[in-house]
């Protein structure tokens, strides 16, 4: 019997002939090519916020940098050029106690930075632990964050006073059995500084404790558990299983408290004009632009030195992020 084909049938694969060629639309763009404009819009009111209150005001200190510029004066502002900067670093009368003050914010950050970040990992390490109540010691570790420099700067005034009230002299001249007599720790321009360290440390090592819990909480733990299959001891697995599970997390650390360290101001300024801190011995840059805008009067020399910090600052930062940056990156 003879088979008939039907009329559209579909033509054999030995049919000589290029293959038919079908229309392909081209695919409409994904959300994902979309991620760059959602990030803007998103990171707008951000953006916004900086520029309003950080770029505008500087740069408006920058322009009062080159004009002689006086509050409360009569006479306009004359145009100075880098005069200003030439004074502070000429005139002795300017050139000594901004130098002085630089080095202080040095000897600040050089102990503070390395201080602070060794004694929240030790915190960190020890509140690390699946204990009852273990809550509440967070807390109280955190607490003197929350608690303004300003306020901190006043217990810290009464704990180191001169008298023989002052808490640190009456539990000297107790456990002594008398034989400590009253001592000036901010008077004194040997103990002035590590007053304000010993102050700020106690202020701030519990925000930057808080980091590297979360970055000790992301570890796996079955790395310690490898670990202690290994037999490798409680130093062994912090060398080689903590340090660089928080790396990137120990690098934002120290660069930020080096930011916070270089601009130091609260503390300075309320035990040196309350409590009797050697002003010599422990004043900082930002004093020092504070007191010569508005006890001098002179705003356009305070908006030299602003300017001339934040250079230093930015060149210290980036030399420090190139020195401790984590090893994935180039």
């Amino acid at each position: 019997m003879k088979t008939v084909e039907p009329a559209h049938a579909a033509p054999s694969r030995t049919q000589d002939g290029p293959p038919p060629v079908t229309s392909v639309k081209p695919a409409r763009p994904g959300p994902r090519n979309r991620d760059w404009l959602h990030g803007l819009l998103m990171s707008t009111p951000a953006v916004a916020g900086l520029v309003a209150f950080v770029g505008i005001p500087f740069g408006y200190a920058v322009v009062l940098s080159f004009y002689n510029v006086r509050l409360g004066s009569p006479l306009a502002p004359t145009f100075f050029g880098i005069e200003q900067y030439r004074r502070l670093f000429t005139d002795p009368d300017l050139s000594g106690p901004f130098l002085r003050a630089l080095l202080n914010n040095l000897t600040f950050a050089v102990v503070v930075v390395p201080l602070q970040t060794g004694l929240a990992l030790a915190l960190a390490i020890l509140l690390n632990r699946k204990l009852k109540a273990i809550g509440v010691f967070r807390s109280l570790f955190f607490m003197p964050v929350v608690f303004p420099m300003t306020l901190v700067a006043v217990i810290w005034r009464l704990i180191l006073a001169r008298s023989d009230q002052g808490l640190l002299n009456s539990a000297l001249h107790a456990v002594s059995f008398g034989n400590w007599g009253a001592f000036d720790w901010l008077g004194d321009g040997a103990t002035a500084m590590a007053s304000v360290i010993v102050l700020s440390v106690w202020q701030g090592v519990g925000f930057q404790m808080v980091i590297l819990l979360a970055g000790l909480q992301q570890i796996p733990g079955e790395l310690y558990e490898a670990a202690e299959l290994d037999r490798a001891s409680r130093g062994q697995q912090f060398r080689h299983v903590t340090l660089p599970g928080i790396r990137g997390t120990l690098v934002f650390v120290a660069m930020l408290t080096s930011v916070l360290s270089f601009r130091v101001f609260d503390q300075v300024y309320v035990l040196i004009h309350g409590g009797g801190l050697d002003e010599d011995a422990a004043r900082t840059v930002m004093y020092q632009a504070v007191t010569t805008a508005f006890d001098q009067n002179n705003i356009g020399q305070a908006s030299a030195i602003t300017v001339v910090f934040f250079l230093i600052v930015v060149a210290l930062t980036l030399i420090q992020r190139r020195v401790v940056r984590p090893g994935n990156e180039d």
